[in-house]
This record gives structure tokens, sequence and C-alpha cells, in this order.
């Protein structure tokens, strides 16, 4: 049979589409062989092309880590997680993953480094505290305090001035 049947409670299931033919495998009343994005939160289906889909039944496995070579659990949960979003297997436990995160400077939950995605910026979610530079206000000549550095080719305002 090409098509397993969608076990719904207590294992994670991530599913692929099978062949571009339908099987013809009819199945138990009750179930379905229904994508898991086609489900909604409260469990009902909704509506979809009807297609023959491939589900994946993952359970927690025991990978050793590449660099302090003990043994972690990788959870179904987060199997499915890596599947959905294409991610290879970890290779890392989490605490020599923190510590590279850690060494590479990024805090938890971080964006300000771009995210990996090398194109710099990215939100400015930092834990350090933003960097203020000093310049004159071009409007009222007030010290102003502002999060970039001058260079003086622009005006600069105080938040007086620059509220109005």
């Amino acid at each position: 049979m090409c098509c397993e049947v969608y076990r719904p409670a207590t294992e994670s299931v991530v599913c692929s589409r099978a062949a571009n033919a339908h099987c013809g495998q009819s199945l138990p009343r009750g179930t379905t062989n229904a994508p898991l994005t086609a489900l909604r939160r409260d469990g009902s289906l909704r509506p979809h092309k009807k297609e023959c889909f491939s589900l994946f039944t993952y359970t927690d496995k025991t990978l050793s880590c590449v660099d302090c070579n003990t043994e972690f659990s990788f959870t179904a949960s987060d199997q499915q997680f890596y599947a959905d979003r294409q991610f290879s297997e970890p290779r890392r436990c989490p605490a020599c993953r923190a510590a590279k995160k850690a060494a590479r400077g990024e805090s938890s939950g971080s964006y300000s480094n771009g995210g990996g995605y090398g194109g710099g910026g990215g939100g400015g979610y930092s834990d350090r505290p933003r960097e203020m530079f000093s310049a004159t206000c071009d409007s009222c000549g007030k010290e102003a305090r502002v999060p970039f550095r001058p260079t003086g080719t622009k005006p600069v305002y105080c938040s007086d001035c620059f509220r109005r």
C-alpha cells in the first residue's frame, strides 16, 4: 500500500507527496490519507485536492555529538521541525550547539547579526546597549544624542526638534 493512514494522537507525522497516480487503495472508515497540512488545529480537515500522500512517522533517536561524543536525544517533534524546514540532523548536542553559538557572539533568540543569512542587519534585537553619538542640533544648537555616527552631510536634530 503506498498510502499510510494518518494516525492522530501520540505520534509525530509529516507527509510528502507520493507517486503521481493515485494508488486506488481504499482506506478504513474514519481514517484519512490527507496531508498533515490539510488538518486544522481542531482536527477537522480543510478542503484540498485529493491526492495520494505518503506519511512518515518519527520516533525519538539517539545521536552522538561530533564535538564531545556524548549521546543526545533527537525527539520526534524535533525531527518533524527539522524535516519541515529541510534541515539536516543536528551533529552537536544542545550544550555544544549553545557553546558554539556563544563563541560566535550570538545571544539566544537574537537576530542582531542577520540571522545567519549573510545579509547584515536583521532587526537589531540585541542584548547590547545601543551605542549613541553626540552631535549638535542643526535647528536649536543643543547637544543631540543619536544612534548613528554623524557625517556632517545631513542635518542632525535633537529629540525635541525632531518631533516638530
